[in-house]
């Protein structure tokens, strides 16, 4: 007698409508580019092809491949242990702000490497300006205080050539500082996006994993696995990710001329009260918090420009 074969949970999907991820992921396009993916996938318990996801090297594996088949990226590779991101819902960030950008360009979609953005804490996956070059043609300058993950990300930008000439790199030489020591005087950005380090510490983080094993395998763990890696910087920092935004929105008063929006990536909501409350402090002209999710997870993007209409509607969107 054949096992019933178990029925899939329903899942709200909120993925960007211009989002290349919708649906399941399809294992037989991505073992095409990425043959050594077959090592890892195997079927689940609903009879579907998938990988191990608390297995880092699985991970990385589908990255890879997903980078490859959605994006022409032939080139993609991070040290150990460092942070291997879900590449659906970074594509979401990027789709969210380009629609951002969309009202202030007369509803058209902004698209060339004269459209500038900032993705402070680019990481040795250089994932966000993998995606905003591929799908929008932008320009980024990528930062980070961790000396290896920038290496890791020219290696990546040094192996693509669609990606050479459309991101600079910088090491933050100030590493209490965000936009201070990579903004430069004269520069000028459309956009800034950021995600912060969402723990306050290493034993979070370490607790919040191990919750998250426990509700999807109903199974004890006393060996934390961070399945999608991560660095201090990465994943923890004082006052977690509520102090890090706090400290960036003070920080950004002093480039309230050198950006048209500054954006973060908030995963908390119950950090939004204090989010809003800092942004009335430093009379920041306009804000606007957009919603994102994939599946059960929600998150959200707070913006916010200091930046009047009339400012904001003078901003070049046009080729020099």
């Amino acid at each position: 007698m054949t096992a019933k074969r178990k029925q899939h949970q329903k899942k709200k999907t909120t993925l960007h409508p211009r989002s290349k991820h919708h649906g399941r992921y399809n294992f037989d396009e991505l073992l095409k580019v990425v043959p050594k993916l077959s090592d890892v996938i195997t079927p689940n318990k609903f009879g579907d092809l998938s990988i191990n996801f608390f297995d880092p090297y699985a991970v990385k594996l589908l990255n890879t491949a997903l980078l490859k088949f959605h994006y022409g990226i032939n080139f993609w590779d991070i040290p150990s242990s460092y942070l291997c991101p879900p590449i659906p819902s970074r594509a979401d960030y990027i789709h969210n702000l380009a629609d951002l950008l969309t009202v202030k360009n007369k509803n058209n979609i902004p698209k060339g490497k004269h459209i500038k953005c900032i993705d402070i804490g680019v990481g040795a996956n250089c994932i966000y300006p993998i995606i905003g070059i591929k799908e929008y043609g932008w320009f980024f300058v990528g930062t980070d205080i961790d000396d290896i993950s920038i290496t890791s990300a020219k290696k990546i930008v040094n192996n693509n050539k669609d990606l050479k000439n459309n991101i600079t790199l910088r090491l933050q030489p100030l590493p209490k500082q965000i936009f201070e020591g990579v903004i430069h005087p004269d520069e000028k950005f459309h956009i800034t996006m950021c995600n912060p380090p969402f723990h306050a510490s290493l034993e979070e983080a370490s607790a919040s994993t191990s919750r998250k094993i426990k509700n999807l395998t109903k199974s004890k763990t006393t060996k934390p696995i961070l399945n999608f890696g991560g660095k201090h910087n990465e994943l923890w920092c004082d006052g977690g990710e509520a102090k890090f935004i706090q400290d960036m929105i003070y920080e950004s008063r002093r480039f309230k001329t050198n950006c048209l929006w500054f954006t973060t990536l908030v995963s908390k909501a119950s950090n939004l009260k204090g989010i809003y409350s800092t942004l009335k402090k430093v009379n920041a002209k306009e804000i606007k918090t957009l919603p994102m999710g994939q599946g059960h997870k929600i998150s959200r993007i707070v913006a916010w420009t200091f930046l009047d209409k009339t400012e904001q509607n003078n901003w070049k969107f046009n080729k020099s």
